[in-house]
């Protein structure tokens, strides 16, 4: 190479490859359960004795193909259409935008709610909105990607505490509060990974001596937590107006699309005019809109559902935990995962499962730690005893089954 000759560089293509590899490629090469085709699956095993069930959806209150809710979407898009059309502050709104968030806010006991297009959105824009060069948000180490983004793509200072471990927060807090204008601390209603909970009542304690901000995102939470299903101020019986800023999702419990953001309703006024994520993007779709208000009808008016998807939960839980696997933290309430040695064992339970027609994808290598291998379980108001019990007989089965094989190789 001569001294002029500039080093040749990857190409993009080569760049990518990379990262894919680094990411696992070696691990789903083997065949793998992402991307699956769920109506594909749901023909396939319909003739099978023991049919087809997903427990990797987040239709926790099994209103998914409820007629109330696919007559809602129908009549929206026969009366107004299929798009929104532009963004509400410069294009107008539906009449049924500002019904759905006035009807979310009563049931949840907030002063007003804004809705956007996606829920991953609202935690980028929303957090990266509230705070300064002079401030500091602090996240719980597992907070979901959303709020990880949020929290390091902006220009305020970002540091972790440990999952839950409410004195290291603490510490954390009365170390360097002084250093900072405004601190803000994130946490979730319900993690998505691990099935667990904060302890709500001491985090505000903790938050109202140190003059700290509090949002929590109850994507997972809402419909789940608590007697009604409105999250996890209901299931400490909190008055929601001791946190600053909630967040929920429209595509769990209210098997929709979007995300929402809950406050005082001076709050919402100003995200209304300044959130870039709102202001910059289209507002939802008609029939998105009445998708989820159907939802929340029939959550408020069907009160045995909530109460439905806890047994089916806790029985899945209790089952597990009989049996000898490892839930970890995990309280029962709508999402456990069950932890595993390895990702190759993970994935080997995985294929079982969906050989039995019981379709839990595992998680590995992204999302989690690495040494943290697990399948998550989501569970739906509508689901039978009898295929959550054979979902852990499978699961044991497989199992032992590889113990066994193991002892024969070795």
């Amino acid at each position: 190479m001569g001294l002029d000759a500039k080093p040749e560089r990857p190409s993009f293509a080569a760049v990518a490859e990379r990262r894919f590899r680094l990411a696992g490629k070696a691990i789903i090469e083997k065949g793998h359960p992402y991307f699956v085709p769920v109506d594909r699956l749901e023909q396939m095993y319909a003739s099978k004795p023991d049919g087809y069930i997903s427990l990797a959806h987040y239709d926790y209150l099994g209103l998914a193909k409820h007629p109330r809710v696919l007559n809602a979407a129908h009549e929206a898009i026969d009366s107004m259409g299929s798009g929104a059309g532009a963004s509400r502050l410069v294009g107008g709104e539906r009449t049924t935008h500002r019904l759905l968030e006035r009807e979310l806010a009563e049931f949840l006991g907030v002063g007003d709610v804004l809705t956007m297009i996606s829920g991953y959105l609202t935690n980028v824009s929303l957090i990266n909105h509230l705070l300064g060069p002079r401030d500091l948000v602090l996240i719980d180490e597992l907070a979901h990607n959303s709020i990880v983004l949020g929290a390091k793509s902006g220009r305020f200072e970002c540091q972790t505490f440990e999952h839950n471990n409410l004195d290291d927060l603490e510490r954390r807090l009365q170390d360097v509060r002084g250093q900072y204008r405004h601190v803000l601390v994130v946490v979730e209603g319900l993690y998505s990974m691990d099935g667990d909970i904060p302890d709500l009542p001491r985090l505000i304690d903790i938050k109202t001596r140190h003059d700290a901000w509090l949002l929590v995102d109850e994507a997972h939470s809402y419909g789940v937590l608590g007697e009604h299903g409105r999250g996890i101020c209901e299931y400490f019986d909190i008055d929601p107006g001791l946190i600053e800023l909630s967040v929920g999702t429209l595509s769990k419990s209210f098997v929709s699309s979007g995300g929402f953001i809950c406050a005082s309703a001076d709050v919402i006024s100003w995200l209304r005019f300044t959130l870039p994520g709102f202001v910059y993007s289209v507002g939802l779709a008609p029939a998105t809109v009445a998708t989820a208000r159907a939802a929340l009808a029939v959550l408020r008016e069907d009160k045995e559902r909530v109460a439905r998807l806890k047994r089916k939960s806790r029985l899945f839980l209790d089952s597990a935990r009989a049996a000898g696997l490892n839930p970890g933290d995990a309280i029962g309430e709508a999402v456990v995962p069950l932890f595993f040695d390895d990702p190759m064992q993970t994935m080997m339970v995985s294929q079982i499962l969906l050989e039995h027609g019981i379709y839990a994808p595992p998680i590995v290598q992204v999302g989690v730690p690495k040494d943290q291998p697990r399948i998550r379980f989501f569970f739906s108001a509508e689901h039978r005893d009898q295929d959550i019990l054979r979902a852990v007989d499978v699961a044991v089965s497989a199992l032992h089954d590889n113990v066994a094989v193991q002892m024969v190789s070795s």
